[in-house]
């Protein structure tokens, strides 16, 4: 059998993070202005999906199933003691991903069932990778990770068979940015407090996160009921009254973890940022199941904030971290994260009219491209290239080097 100690072909293909952040990255760039000609008219798309359901379900399907399938690739190795995944099986996982994006606009014509098996079957083939190695590798512990894929796997597919019988996923729409959700509950619970008391220790300050424990895991239990409960019935008072509970769990959750202490680390606040937009976009959830709020709120600061803002921060954390740099930011970085989190905040303004005359979804389009545009010109020539020995950071950069 060959080894794949070694890799000779192209470096994107030498690891799991760099095809699937920079496909992430470029397709957030992009999608969104494409969105915003569909939205305006000025470009219509074929397809199986209304133009409200393509931008929603290629946000979580596409450009989220692509971020997750380049953070497993990149951990499952570090669970397990294997070799990373390399070569022409991320080449060909690749290659479905972008199938998926092209059928499922219309650009590949084919029928709906088909669209639907085609797209289906990039996160099919994650799972069956990752369960591939974590049982190679006796990592048993680890099997749990593929429940949270598989369901994501199962929502894309309901969101299709939602699509075609109904006319719009809605159902489908909110399952889809529950469990990715939930997964920045679970993994972000775990980096985020993990990264800041490693950063705590190096920098010489006595405080410490609170570490993981039984109230992690109930705020965990009681945020996938009130998820749960938000797909099923999101107008009802019993969603309402969890939603409310789980928000404030989850902000006291993300309290305990000192983020105010990392201020002088751009590239950890960032991950505690991304996280406090969960307990507001719960709450925001909450508000709407009783009629005081706008139901399209919550999607968006879960969907742009929590979300968006988790992925890019945590794509560039790790393309630095495995590409040979130092965990420093930078203006560039920074700027496109705060482009990013003020891309939620004006489109949730705008539509609840919080700003009088703010054009909700022409600044949020705009803000999210440019950082979008940013991460791309920072982080595309370290995906592409291949990794070279850390340099060690200067005096002054240590002094705000990130975990």
């Amino acid at each position: 059998m060959t080894s794949r100690a070694s890799h000779e072909g192209p470096a994107l293909f030498s690891y799991g993070f760099r095809p699937f952040f920079l496909a992430a990255t470029l397709f957030g760039l992009g999608v969104v202005p494409v969105w915003l000609m569909v939205w305006r008219g000025d470009l219509a798309l074929g397809g199986p999906f209304a133009p409200r359901d393509w931008h929603v379900h290629e946000m979580i399907f596409g450009y989220g199933a692509a971020v997750v399938a380049g953070f497993l690739f990149t951990a499952v190795p570090n669970w397990t003691g294997r070799m990373p995944t390399r070569g022409w099986p991320l080449a060909a996982l690749l290659a479905i991903w972008v199938a998926g994006r092209l059928s499922v606009a219309g650009v590949i014509p084919l029928s709906p069932f088909t669209v639907m098996a085609l797209d289906t079957a990039f996160l099919v083939a994650v799972a069956a990778m990752i369960a591939r190695e974590i049982v190679a590798g006796a990592n048993w512990r680890n099997l749990k990770v593929l429940v949270p894929v598989s369901l994501l796997a199962c929502a894309n597919a309901g969101f299709h068979l939602e699509a075609l019988h109904r006319g719009l996923a809605e159902t489908g729409a909110r399952a889809g940015i529950a469990l990715l959700i939930f997964l920045v509950m679970l993994i972000g619970g775990r980096i985020v407090p993990s990264f800041t008391r490693n950063w705590l220790a190096r920098t010489g300050s006595p405080s410490r996160p609170a570490a993981f424990g039984r109230f992690d895991m109930a705020a965990l239990a009681w945020g996938a009921v009130a998820l749960v409960l938000w797909v099923l019935r999101p107008e009802s008072a019993i969603s309402g009254t969890f939603l409310a509970l789980a928000a404030a769990l989850h902000l006291f959750r993300c309290l305990r973890w000192l983020g105010m202490l990392t201020l002088a680390s751009p590239l950890l606040t960032m991950l505690h940022v991304a996280y406090g937009f969960i307990p507001v976009g719960l709450g925001a959830a909450a508000l709407a199941a009783f009629g005081l709020a706008d139901m399209a709120t919550a999607p968006h600061l879960l969907g742009i904030g929590a979300i968006g803002g988790m992925t890019v921060a945590v794509m560039m954390r790790a393309t630095m971290g495995h590409t040979g740099r130092n965990l420093v930011s930078g203006p560039m970085l920074n700027l496109a994260f705060l482009a990013v989190a003020a891309a939620a905040v004006a489109r949730v303004a705008g539509a609840s009219e919080l700003l009088p005359g703010l054009d909700g979804i022409h600044v949020a389009t705009g803000l999210w491209t440019f950082g979008y545009a940013l991460a791309v010109r920072r982080l595309a020539p370290w995906l592409v290239a291949p990794k070279r020995t850390r340099k060690a950071p200067s005096k002054v950069a240590a002094g705000v080097a990130n975990a």
